[in-house]
Order: C-alpha cells, then structure tokens, then sequence
C-alpha cells in the first residue's frame, strides 16, 4: 500500500515540475508528432537543410510521445529531475542499459538498421573488441571472459528485429561513453551538423546528440536541439536550454567561451564528435 502511494507521490511530482518546465518553452507545439513538427524554431530562424534519407531527416521525424509525457526509468518509476520538453517514442528496454551513450548508439543503429545499411551497424566495447552486427546476424554470439572476447557460432541467420534488438543489448553491456568518444571523429563545433554528439568519455561520462538545428540566413547565427538518456536507463527526452530560458528548448552555437551547458551535465566545445 505504502510502494503505490509513494508511486502515486513520484508521479505527480515529476508531472508538477514538467508543467513548471513547459512554461519556458513557446516554441513547443503540443499537436506535432515529432521534433520537427512539435518543437518550432525562433523567428527569424529556419531549419537546416536535411536530404531525404539522411541521418538527420530520421532524427527529425522519430515519433513523438505525447506533448504532457513525462520521462520514466527502465523501471517505470518516473524521473523527478524532469528536463526536458518532448520525449521520444522509443521503447528504453527493462534493464538498466539503455543509459546515455547507449541511446546515441540506439539512435544511429535504428537508422542504419532502417535503411537496410547492415554492414555499418558495429561499436566498440571498451576493451577495444569490434561488435559488429552482421556477425551477430549470422548466428554468432559473444562470449566474454574477463577482458576476453569472442564470437561463437549458437544459431541460423536471423535478421528480425527482436534480434538486432538483443545485439544492442549486447552492446549497452560492455560499451559506453569511453568507447563511443574513441570511435567518433572530433569536428569542430563550427561545422556542427545534425546527428554530431557532445560526448565526455569516462566512468561516469556523459553523452547527447544533436537532434536538429535552425539557422537565421541574415546573422548566420545557427541553433541545435538536444536529446539524451541518463543513468538510471530513461526515455530519450529532447533537453531544455537552462542558460537561456528565452530561447529553450535551443542552444546558440554562437556562444562565446568554451562552455556547453546542458541541465545535467557540462561539455565544451571541443567534445563535439561525429560518426
């Protein structure tokens, strides 16, 4: 009795401070269904150009879950710390995997894997070992012993869903923010695109990636969107801008300084990477 009516407590607390949150956003748009079409740029600014089948048209058009959502854990219980303003429609699993870098690398494979592009599906683990997705796909499996790894053979070829949705598992277990900033390649954050990802490698790290951008063609000021899980496991939720309540949901990439500040952790410029 006691465990419900602390649920029932947790929930309408993480509801009061979304509304509390959702008041600093004019630019949300309840009725869109996705980050193009829910969240709408300042004015003067215009989207960024995005070619059909391109990692950042997927970015922009994954589906939505309704604008009052909140953010919950693997677990169900949702999250006091609400920071966001949209929360994406993604399953976040019933372990605590799917944690930030985790969800970088959910996003990324999820399009590969859409666009039938199996052969650049693969991660790093953190002890180096190459994870690659075909492989799985042909029936082999990982075995880990210590700080060895390798493949075995334990089935037929299957390329369904459920089971690449269990090679990512796979993945979350022994990769993370250290191997993901080592197999990204460092850009500078001037020539910032859709899909880059701010990224600190370490235990604990952090990781968010760039979800969309705007630019105003008269200054050339250029905005961005972005996305993140955190620990514990969580649905992947567009961030505030905590800087500049005016101008949030969006970050200027025309700051001065070397400071990325996001609701739950700090970057600099130099951490932005690239797939």
């Amino acid at each position: 009795m006691y465990k419900k009516q602390y649920l029932i407590f947790l929930c309408c607390l993480s509801a009061l401070n979304f509304a509390a949150c959702q008041k600093v956003s004019p630019f949300i748009q309840a009725e869109g269904t996705s980050v193009e079409t829910r969240i709408k740029p300042p004015s003067g600014f215009e989207r960024t150009a995005a070619p059909l089948g391109s990692f950042a048209a997927y970015l922009r058009k994954i589906p939505l879950k309704p604008a009052s959502a909140g953010v919950f854990f693997y677990n169900g219980l949702p999250k006091l710390n609400q920071v966001h303003v949209a929360v994406m429609d993604i399953d976040v699993g019933t372990r605590d995997l799917q944690q930030c870098a985790d969800a970088v690398m959910r996003l990324r494979a999820e399009y590969l894997f859409a666009q039938k592009r199996y052969t650049e599906i693969h991660f790093n683990f953190t002890n180096g070992f190459n994870c690659t997705y075909p492989k799985w796909r042909e029936g082999y499996r990982v075995k880990v012993s210590g700080n060895q790894v390798s493949w075995y053979k334990k089935g037929a070829v299957d390329g369904t869903y459920k089971t690449f949705r269990s090679y990512l598992d796979m993945v979350y277990s022994y990769a993370g923010t250290l191997s993901l900033e080592k197999e990204l390649k460092p850009t500078k954050y001037s020539e910032m695109n859709i899909g880059d990802v701010l990224i600190r490698g370490g235990s604990p790290g952090h990781a968010v990636i760039v979800v969309d951008m705007a630019q105003n063609p008269k200054t050339g000021e250029k905005l961005f969107l972005l996305a993140q899980s955190y620990m514990p496991a969580q649905d992947i939720h567009i961030l505030q801008n905590p800087n500049d309540p005016k101008l949030s949901p969006w970050y200027s990439a025309n700051t001065t300084g070397e400071a990325v500040l996001t609701p739950e952790w700090g970057f600099v410029k130099g951490n932005l990477r690239r797939f």
